[in-house]
């Protein structure tokens, strides 16, 4: 008998009404905006009510660099939620929002997996409450303001050549990536280079997920640099007087969403930005009103923990004020074995060689997470039904010696049932570890150093290269005053370098910057390296073809 799909266990499940979940946080009826039965937003008027609440403890997961064998990440930030309010913790989850690149993409769905998963798994991963959508819209009118300002007359001095500003959409559409638009003659526009970003890479969904109210949004749309004018000087979207109407379109967007897990652990599913271009963290607003209805949260960075752990714990953390209180880094033997160099069709077989090899990447990002961040971790083994005890033992006796303790998670077969070790190691991390919580690099340096500190201390490079313009971008930011912002580096997902061929832990490399930008309106620079794109294509054998929808409406295939 084989094993049943997410969404097979997904629909299968009985789901509690939303108000039940809302009433277990002790929401107020009039802050919950349900969508149906199953999901709801909070009105985020609702913080107002809980200033003088302390703050619970927050736990964040993150991972070992990302294979095709999977690690499961999401999976067991979800088992751990529910490990926890098993154990008696009034527990909440906060986690980010699929993007429907990656759903119809490669990735497949992004709500975890087998009985640790988020529900109603289908709306998740699809438009859910329209969130992304108004992400899209808003960062779309801005560019039709732009380009209209310049067809009526240009009065800003608006250099055509210098606009920064894409359009976007919440697809892999290679396509799309660069183009000539405003052909057909002067009534249809200026012609100009224009091209997209995929939404959940663009600067709107970073200011919403950085946001600490409506207020604090609007403050920073009109802050976003859209281009340049003749003069050199930058044009923003305050200029263009738009950032009352983004506000308006982002009003509803901003407020989090509610919704359960299979085992009904109140879950804040807010925010989706990328981790190898963006920040890769859910919002600010949904990790706080966490924080005050619960007393343990357990949040989700994208990718390894050189892309959205360090970008949580530099950037979400500094402009927030949150401080973790454990670092749980998520690992498989299979993927450990495939960072050792073996084929993904030999990663049943058991390899002690390659898996201590492999290790390496483990190893690393431990060591950044405690020495470098200063944080209490636990190292969790997500359970593969080909794993050996050899390997088990092999992966907690490395841990070990860098002082950490490695807890097998059973969460994607049992559940909450099957994270017990593991909430109860995060606990224990929690009560008697120190936490020495400390930023990579200080913000008043300037850019290179703070490119140069991330890269020598987190990814193990021997130093950085900038070509192209990269150099002359750097110093026009720090000309307009714009280097005191914290770095978001966009970077290969697949490599703690910025070649995705180099696994396990690279030795010897630098890293190349290609491209640096000011997302203003987000507070921070973005350092392009390697050949990272901030639109995706989709695969040769896209997940959308296996997708499907039946006369009832039920829909198949999401994974």
């Amino acid at each position: 008998m084989g094993f049943k799909s997410d969404i097979e266990i997904a629909q299968e499940a009985k789901l509690e009404r939303i108000e039940q979940i809302a009433e277990r946080l002790s929401i107020p009826g009039e802050f919950l905006e349900c969508y149906g039965a199953y999901k709801a937003k909070v009105d985020y008027n609702l913080l107002s009510q809980y200033e003088k609440k302390d703050d619970g403890k927050l736990i964040l997961v993150t991972a070992i660099t990302p294979t095709p064998a999977g690690e499961g990440k999401t999976t067991t930030t979800v088992g751990l939620g529910d490990a926890l309010s098993r154990l008696g913790k009034k527990t909440v989850i906060a986690l980010r929002e699929p993007s429907l690149g990656p759903v119809f993409g490669i990735k497949g769905g992004a709500a975890g997996g087998g009985y640790a998963q988020v529900v109603p798994m289908e709306d998740i991963n699809l438009h859910f409450t329209g969130d992304i959508h108004a992400v899209t819209t808003a960062n779309n009118l801005i560019a039709a303001l732009l380009d209209n300002h310049i067809q009526q007359g240009n009065a800003l001095h608006i250099d055509p050549r210098r606009i920064t500003w894409k359009r976007c959409m919440d697809m892999n559409d290679r396509q799309l990536r660069f183009m000539v638009n405003g052909l057909g003659g002067k009534a249809n526009g200026v012609p100009r280079e224009d091209g997209f970003d995929i939404s959940v890479a663009s600067e709107i969904m970073a200011v919403l997920c950085l946001a600490s109210d409506i207020l604090d949004l609007k403050r920073r749309v009109a802050r976003i640099i859209v281009g340049y004018t003749y003069e050199g000087k930058p044009v923003t979207v305050g200029d263009l007087k738009g950032q009352g109407a983004v506000a308006a379109l982002m009003k509803d967007a901003l407020k989090p969403n509610l919704v359960q897990t299979l085992e009904h652990t109140p879950t804040f599913i807010h925010g989706g930005p990328f981790a190898n271009i963006a920040h890769g963290c859910n919002s600010i607003m949904a990790t706080k009103m966490a924080l005050k209805l619960g007393d343990y949260v357990v949040t989700e960075a994208g990718f390894g923990a050189d892309l959205g752990a360090e970008k949580f714990l530099d950037i979400k953390c500094r402009y927030s004020g949150l401080k973790p209180s454990a670092v749980v880094i998520v690992a498989t033997a299979r993927a450990l074995k495939l960072h050792g160099g073996v084929p993904k069709a030999d990663l049943n077989k058991e390899n002690l060689q390659a898996l201590d090899k492999g290790l390496e990447n483990l190893l690393k990002h431990v060591e950044n997470i405690t020495q470098h961040f200063g944080l209490p971790a636990v190292v969790a083994i997500n359970e593969f039904p080909s794993d050996t005890k050899e390997e088990m033992r092999l992966i907690e006796e490395r841990c070990r010696q860098l002082g950490v303790k490695a807890v097998l998670s059973q969460v994607w077969a049992k559940g909450g049932e099957g994270g017990k070790a593991l909430a109860e190691e995060v606990l224990r991390a929690i009560e008697k570890e120190e936490n020495h919580f400390r930023f990579i690099y200080e913000t008043h340096i300037p850019i290179r150093e703070k490119i140069e500190t991330l890269a020598k201390t987190i990814y193990g490079a021997d130093g950085v290269d900038y070509i192209g313009n990269a150099s002359r971008q750097i110093d026009e930011l720090e000309a307009l005053g714009l280097g005191n912002l914290p770095i978001c580096v966009a970077k290969t997902q697949y490599s703690i370098s910025d070649d995705p061929l180099k696994l396990g832990r690279p030795r010897g490399f630098r890293i190349t910057v290609r491209n640096v930008k000011a997302s203003v309106g987000a507070g921070f620079i973005v350092v392009l390296t390697g050949d990272i794109m901030t639109m995706p294509g989709l695969p040769k054998k896209p997940a959308a073809e296996t997708i499907d929808v039946d006369e009832t409406g039920k829909i198949s295939g999401l994974f």
